[in-house]
């Protein structure tokens, strides 16, 4: 039989990354014809071993700003190290007026998390984590965010604590 490359009958290999709806709200601005309405989906993915992203789509209806939203949130990856099942060591960062600070903790401590921090711990890999959102706002995008820009952090400070010490061994 014959090699039949029609992309339509190709199977795709299934992502290991798992999605959570994360915040859906109806959006609408006006225009000279009147109220446009559509909807903004904030989906989180991770695959559970220290990779997250988040993705935030609009569409005119419900299906499409989730499907917009999960295709992002796969584009904008984060890794970061996990280290006997927490972060290894405190952090914090600000996006937009969230601010989000994550301790590491001991082994069967769980996660005290609250909301958007506890889905993006989750969805990472993380089991063990105490989190504060230090700031007033709601807003889970702005919370979601804030949280990625400190896992992210994690990341750049131990390449850079990898360099002092190769310096300092030298």
């Amino acid at each position: 039989m014959p090699f039949n490359s029609n992309r339509r009958t190709e199977r795709r290999p299934k992502d290991d990354f798992e999605s959570r709806l994360l915040d859906l709200a109806r959006v609408s601005h006006t225009r000279a014809g009147g109220r446009k309405i559509g909807f903004r989906a904030v989906i989180i993915s991770g695959d559970k071993k220290g990779k997250v992203g988040i993705g935030m789509g609009t569409g005119q209806d419900v299906a499409a700003a989730v499907e917009k939203a999960t295709r992002l949130s796969k584009k904008s990856l984060v890794e970061f190290p996990i280290v006997e099942e927490t972060i290894p060591f405190e952090v914090s960062a600000k996006a937009g007026a969230a601010r989000i600070l994550l301790r590491p903790q001991g082994k069967g401590r769980g996660l005290v998390a609250g909301g958007t921090v506890r889905v993006i711990c989750s969805l990472g890999g993380i089991k063990n984590i105490s989190s504060k959102v230090l700031s007033r706002t709601g807003n889970k995008l702005n919370n979601a965010r804030a949280t990625i820009e400190a896992l992210k952090k994690l990341k750049v400070k131990e390449i850079k604590n990898k360099h002092a010490v190769a310096r300092t061994k030298a």
